[in-house]
């Protein structure tokens, strides 16, 4: 695991190119505290920090092949190393170290660009071919490891950080209004943009070529989720045995290895694979909060952990820590994200780097595979029955409804089956086939601000003329479906893990477990199940059973039934007593803030937020993200050497 940079450029390097560089790298220290490498030639020079977890003493980089022809930085972890060097060395390939990552470099001797098929794993990297001449970039398939791009002139730098890149002053800071209106409905911003102009992301499962004669850059697509062929099998076995493997992969290191616990199922399962691929190996961790409110989860987690003998390790996360690091904390991220538990992950990290465990596992990606939010799976559902002309008209549909009233259950049945049909009523929760139409309303699946009804839109809130240029760009326009309709539950999964999952979950985690210099790992994202489940998909649509119905009986022998059949709750904090003293806190420090300055904010609206934010109303959601912007705009502007400059600490609480 490590930070990456470079710069690659058809002119000569300079002075000014290196020095750039190495600063760079320098901001990435928290990325790789345990030591640092960089390669330079006449038009390349590449940079990294090392955080040492696997072979400890010879994997320093850069790596290089036998003739050093071939030089390599990487940020990541290539699961399969073990696997790919037996291969690569039975065919004459010869190893300098026991890194996991020299993998990458035979593999490209091997099988020139193809060579990025044989992967498994979570990676970023920068490969100069000097016998070629070129330079390739490349990142993993689902998009775990992040690499940021600024193309100027015969230039192109490229960092594993929005931060880091921003402090050597390539470009200058400027918000991109289209990103931006996308950030207010989404609570991120969808890649491969970014908030700033100028700066963009190498998208997941993409290579760029840089021919270093022509100045050409080539980007190309090697992998898609949709594109997974269809899986004919039992879907309870074929997914155990994918899990069983995973389980095996992902805990190879040689340092020691956690799994952060909640009682949910997905990260349940987990430490009950990993205690078992690697008995005694494996701590547990997790997080509380004080009082135990109802989103505490200690209790179970140490049942759990007892029962599978793992070390057991807790912290708790208070609302004055929660608000004295909001600031830093949002610019952290590395992009704007309005996600409360990215507190969470934070605590859980730092629990993970206080212990001496520099390599944590994570549950991310299991809900977004296997159906575990009900609103994805309702629209896969209705999507495909209109698709195929099953679904009732609206009007069939109420007649139906008032037919079944006597046997609802109960007035919290009813309103289930109310809110259901004034959903379908309003044409929620289904995808619209016709040619170039954008997807409804469903894909700003947190509240997408500007369509609701009166004054609480983001158009109340933005100055006009940032206003009209932020309009230009369409929240939906990234969603919009060409014929042939896809298959709805394909293409659904595919765009929560193309959206939420990567850019909110993925990012929050990946920025907020490299500020405390500890490796996240995702065995749920991993591309191998996650091709698995869409060609399960493909086969059968199972839109229709209960959620996550296929994932739960791979797993049902492992978990007890008190977890087993545990409501969901989710990796969220006491979010109403967090959101209350946040408003406390913050609530007038918009006013000569960042936004109002540079002429996004509308200062009347900074008096509408004071008044009306003292309570949860819809003005609360949009204060948050509004604030976590603030701070966030706050922090890339201080690595500038431009005018406007604030301090990202508030007094602490009394």
């Amino acid at each position: 695991m490590c930070g990456i940079c470079g710069v690659v450029t058809r002119a000569a390097l300079t002075p000014e190119h290196s020095e750039r560089i190495r600063r760079i790298s320098a901001a990435m220290i928290h990325r790789g505290p345990d030591g640092e490498g960089e390669h330079a030639d006449a038009q390349v020079h590449l940079a990294m920090r090392r955080l040492a977890i696997i072979d400890l003493e010879g994997g320093w980089q850069p790596l290089y092949n036998e003739d050093r022809s071939i030089a390599l930085v990487a940020n990541g972890e290539v699961y399969n190393y073990v696997e790919l060097q037996q291969d690569l060395e039975s065919r004459g390939h010869r190893y300098r170290t026991h890194s996991d990552c020299e993998s990458i470099i035979h593999a490209y001797e091997q099988h020139g660009l193809d060579f990025v098929h044989k992967l498994r794993g979570m990676y970023a990297f920068a490969l100069y071919d000097s016998d070629k001449r070129r330079v390739i970039l490349g990142r993993d398939r689902m998009g775990e490891k992040p690499l940021y791009l600024i193309e100027k002139g015969d230039d192109l730098w490229f960092a594993s950080e929005l931060r880091s890149i921003m402090s050597a002053g390539i470009i200058p800071f400027k918000l991109d209004p289209g990103a931006i209106h996308q950030y207010f409905h989404y609570q991120f911003v969808p890649e491969p943009a970014t908030p700033i102009q100028g700066l963009r992301k190498l998208p997941a499962g993409h290579l760029m070529v840089i021919d270093l004669d022509s100045g050409t850059r080539e980007q190309k697509c090697y992998w898609r989720l949709d594109d997974a062929p269809p899986v004919e099998g039992e879907p309870a076995r074929l997914i155990r045995e994918e899990l069983e493997r995973i389980a095996t992969l992902i805990t190879r290191a040689d340092v020691p290895v956690g799994v952060a616990l909640s009682a949910g199922v997905d990260s349940s399962a987990i430490a009950a694979l990993v205690a078992r691929a690697r008995p005694g190996l494996i701590s547990a961790l997790t997080i509380g909060y004080p009082g135990r409110p109802r989103q505490d989860e200690r209790s179970f987690a140490e049942r759990w952990a007892n029962e599978l003998k793992m070390p057991f390790l807790q912290a708790e996360v208070s609302v004055r820590e929660f608000v004295e690091l909001f600031a830093e904390r949002s610019f952290w991220r590395d992009d704007p994200i309005a996600d409360t538990a990215g507190h969470s992950y934070f605590a859980v990290a730092r629990l993970a780097r206080d212990r001496r465990i520099p390599v944590l596992l994570q549950g991310q990606g299991g809900d977004e595979l296997f159906w575990g939010y009900g609103w994805l799976q309702r629209a896969a559902r209705m999507s495909r029955l209109k698709a195929s002309n099953q679904l009732y008209s609206p009007r069939e549909r109420l007649r139906r409804l008032r037919r079944r009233l006597p046997s609802l259950g109960g007035p919290g049945a009813l309103k289930a089956w109310a809110l259901e049909m004034y959903r379908t009523m309003q044409g929620h929760y289904v995808l619209n086939p016709d040619d170039g139409a954008p997807l409804d309303q469903m894909v700003a699946y947190n509240l997408a601000n500007e369509y609701q009804a009166g004054a609480f839109g983001v158009a109340s809130i933005l100055q006009p003329e940032f206003l009209a240029l932020a309009q230009r760009t369409s929240p939906a326009s990234l969603f919009t479906l060409p014929r042939p309709w896809p298959d709805p539950g394909v293409f659904l999964t595919k765009l929560i893990c193309d959206t939420y999952l990567m850019e909110n979950g993925m990012v929050q985690g990946d920025r907020l477990s490299m500020v405390n210099s500890v490796e996240l790992r995702l065995p749920l994202s991993d591309y191998k199940l996650a091709e698995l489940a869409v060609g399960l998909r493909k086969a059968r649509p199972d839109d229709h059973l209960s959620p996550k119905h296929h994932f739960r009986a791979a797993i049902r022998d492992l978990l007890p039934d008190w977890l087993l059949n545990r409501p969901k709750t989710g990796f969220s904090p006491p979010g109403g007593i967090w959101m209350s003293a946040l408003v406390a806190a913050y609530k007038h420090s918009l006013a000569d803030g960042y936004l109002v300055s540079a002429g996004l904010l509308n200062p009347e609206v900074v008096h509408t937020f004071q008044r009306h934010t003292s309570k949860h109303s819809p003005w609360t959601d949009l204060f948050y993200r509004t604030l976590v912007l603030e701070f966030w705009a706050r922090g890339v502007q201080a690595l500038t050497d431009a005018p406007l400059h604030y301090s990202l600490r508030v007094p602490a609480l009394a």
